[in-house]
């Protein structure tokens, strides 16, 4: 069913290579499952390869060890958790809990479906996660960033196209607080310009209005009306010099361009823009669950993570200006 390789050790990258599966176990198992999740659940591709690594390592492991008997059901939760226990060996632990929790996805559908009768991860106890804040640029080094397309339009080195399309891409980042797959999926038709709202679908197909503030309009208007070739309805707002739907690799390419031009870490990513901007929003007194709204998340839980960096900020402005600190 699946090629034969050695039990990673300890240590090893992440970037392995996924195991060879039996194209008939994945057309039996994971091509409903995947059906599901893009048309009915509308999960991101990005989702849906994570879930494929989770299925493709969990039934590789159980060929090697020789528990695979053609099903997935009847896995004891004693064997789960010797699974859990070697793939610490070679999976960070936020990567093992996403693939817990691909696979407690997979159970529940075929469960649901009646093919399966227990879910053996029922229960599973997971090494803790460390807690991580979000990674932010201050509200200084965000200017800076933002400064970068104009820069390299006044010395020559970037046509204005390039540089007015870059500084869009940013500000909609930063000024609307947008994933980096809501950028390039933004057609005109979702921007109501005059009262500088974008209308976009976030995560699990879910919609939501974003203000992109005052200096965001202003350049998504410039870009319109002095670069933008087509502003029909189904028309993409940010483009390539071609004239094609702008993807994320090519934004997180540009982002890094300018990091590089800022002085700031090239490891930062789109994300962390919108990062900035949740954490800015919260250090001027925004309501938390207004900010929830305007990220689209589905909980507080993953909103309040930003009260910590503004818990910290406060702390460290009492610090220096109170007296008595």
């Amino acid at each position: 069913m699946t090629k034969r390789s050695p039990t990673p050790k300890a240590g090893a990258s992440e970037a392995e290579p996924p195991p060879s599966l039996d194209p008939a176990v994945l057309a039996e198992w994971w091509a409903p499952f995947a059906d599901y999740l893009a048309l009915e659940r509308r999960y991101s591709a990005y989702t849906l390869r994570n879930y494929r690594q989770a299925f493709e390592h969990f039934t590789d492991w159980l060929v090697r060890g020789g528990h695979w008997q053609g099903t997935f059901d009847g896995l004891a939760p004693r064997l789960m958790r010797d699974f859990v226990i070697e793939a610490q060996g070679h999976l960070g632990r936020r990567t093992l809990h996403n693939h817990a929790s691909g696979l407690r996805a997979f159970y529940k559908f075929w469960q649901r479906r009646g093919r399966l009768a227990k879910n053996p991860l029922v229960g599973l106890m997971l090494p803790k996660l460390e807690k991580r804040l979000p990674m932010f640029l201050t509200e200084a080094q965000m200017k800076l960033l933002l400064l970068g397309p104009q820069r390299l339009l006044e010395n020559g080195t970037e046509s204005a196209f390039v540089a007015w399309r870059d500084r869009l891409v940013m500000e909609l980042l930063y000024g609307g607080g947008l994933r980096v797959s809501e950028v390039v999926a933004l057609n005109f038709s979702g921007v109501d310009v005059e009262s500088g709202v974008a209308r976009v679908l976030g995560k699990g197909r879910k919609e939501r209005l974003c203000p992109l503030g005052r200096v965001a309009a202003g350049v998504l208007v410039k870009w319109r009306d002095e670069f933008a070739r087509d502003t029909g309805p189904d028309a993409p707002v940010v483009v390539d010099t071609r004239h094609r739907r702008l993807g994320v690799r090519s934004v997180q390419l540009l982002l890094k361009r300018y990091l590089a031009l800022a002085g700031l870490p090239l490891d930062l990513t789109p994300h962390k823009l919108r990062h900035s901007y949740a954490t800015h929003l919260l250090n001027a007194g925004a309501d938390l669950r207004l900010v929830q709204e305007l990220l689209g998340h589905a909980s507080l839980n993953t909103t309040q993570i930003y009260t910590h960096i503004s818990v910290a900020r406060l702390r460290e402005v009492y610090a220096k200006a109170h007296p008595r600190a």
